[in-house]
């Protein structure tokens, strides 16, 4: 599960009190997603996602200094929170310093339940580059606005974890040098960093200052993390199976789950070869993978045979809008709110992810006849 959470502190230097935190991200992967909080009265509370877009997410990613937003969640994507609901309606400008100075409906003035609740996913201080999956790359950092690369020097399994835990990437399988995920581009912000393994961010830990080294672009640093781990055991060699995709880990069902299956996960987390089969019971939430089938010979169980994920989660849909005549649908104001009414009727339950096709000449909408389609 979610585990992460990240404060904005705001402090008065002068002679009154400190102020607490305002701005909260709770049950996010990293430091830089979550669910929104906010604080008023000294009560936390959520924030509706009615009409909650790119806009609100970006006043809240730059507010706690992560860089530019990813993605706006909306249906408690993280979870639903509890206790008061303290901001609807939510409209920033996007110039905005805090979510505080957006325009909304008021303090505690909703009509909405927890099933609601938004999220950010903004960009974060690491991100991994070039790799095979989000949780495999090129380490790059940022750091005062800009992306910069990570130099191999004293690089080892200690630092590699903490970026792994960093991004809720499960375990390090290996710290990668020389540039294996290639060359990056730009400065070289971390030379010689030295983690405890204890840190909650790679920029936290132990290096030359920033930007000043003799270190090139062939020596930059990589890792790669595992995207399956056990939770709720006693071990990290037992408990219930978790996968990552598309930056969430999910479970696997244990239909057909049998000892090859397991014995393939064993030995993907170097956990010698497997024994008992159970079925966790735990929490409710996604589940990715149904009725895998591994031989035993596969690497990884994200590389065996199933149902779930891709033969059952993706499905394109037509829709045919009418408008009046004159009206042009890709007219960017009118097109970005056309489709975040389309996302809000599809996207009914957190499990579907909607992409919009863009066509040959760019558009996304086409005229056909007296409609347009998508």
């Amino acid at each position: 599960m979610f585990n992460s959470l990240w404060l904005i502190l705001m402090l008065d230097f002068g002679n009154g009190p400190q102020v607490e935190a305002f701005l909260r991200l709770v049950n996010g992967f990293g430091l830089c997603s979550g669910r929104v909080e906010v604080l008023y009265n000294g009560i936390w509370g959520t924030v509706c996602d009615d009409d909650w877009d790119l806009t609100d997410a970006a006043v809240v990613c730059r507010e706690i200094g992560c860089g530019n937003v990813t993605a706006a969640k909306s249906n408690a994507y993280f979870g639903a929170g509890s206790g008061k609901i303290w901001m609807d309606d939510v409209n920033c400008t996007g110039i905005e310093s805090s979510l505080k100075n957006c325009r909304m409906s008021g303090w505690g003035v909703h009509n909405c339940v927890h099933s609601e609740d938004a999220g950010v996913i903004c960009e974060g201080f690491v991100r991994l580059v070039n790799g095979a999956n989000s949780c495999s790359g090129r380490v790059e950092a940022l750091y005062d606005g800009q992306w910069g690369t990570v130099c191999d020097n004293g690089w080892d399994l200690t630092d590699a974890e903490v970026v792994c835990k960093e991004l809720d990437c499960g375990s390090v399988i290996e710290a990668q040098s020389a540039a294996y995920f290639g060359p990056g581009v730009g400065p070289v912000w971390i030379d010689g960093a030295q983690c405890t393994g204890s840190e909650a961010s790679l920029v936290n830990c132990t290096s030359t200052k920033w930007g000043i080294q003799s270190c090139e672009h062939l020596k930059d640093a990589g890792v790669t993390c595992n995207t399956v781990k056990l939770v709720g055991g006693s071990s990290e060699c037992d408990g219930r199976v978790q996968v990552r995709y598309e930056e969430k880990w999910g479970a696997v069902c244990n239909t057909g789950w049998d000892l090859a299956d397991a014995t393939v996960l064993c030995q993907e987390l170097d956990c010698g070869d497997a024994g008992e089969l159970m079925a966790y019971l735990g929490p409710s939430g996604q589940i990715w993978m149904d009725k895998l089938a591994c031989t035993g010979n596969e690497l990884t169980v994200q590389t065996c045979p199933f149902t779930g994920r891709d033969t059952v989660r993706r499905v394109v849909v037509r829709i045919m809008v009418k408008t009046k005549i004159g009206v042009n649908v890709n007219d960017p104001d009118i097109k970005n709110n056309l489709l975040e009414k389309i996302r809000n009727v599809v996207e009914g339950n957190e499990a579907y992810s909607v992409n919009w096709r863009i066509q040959p000449d760019e558009q996304v909408f086409h005229q056909q006849r007296t409609t347009t389609g998508l």
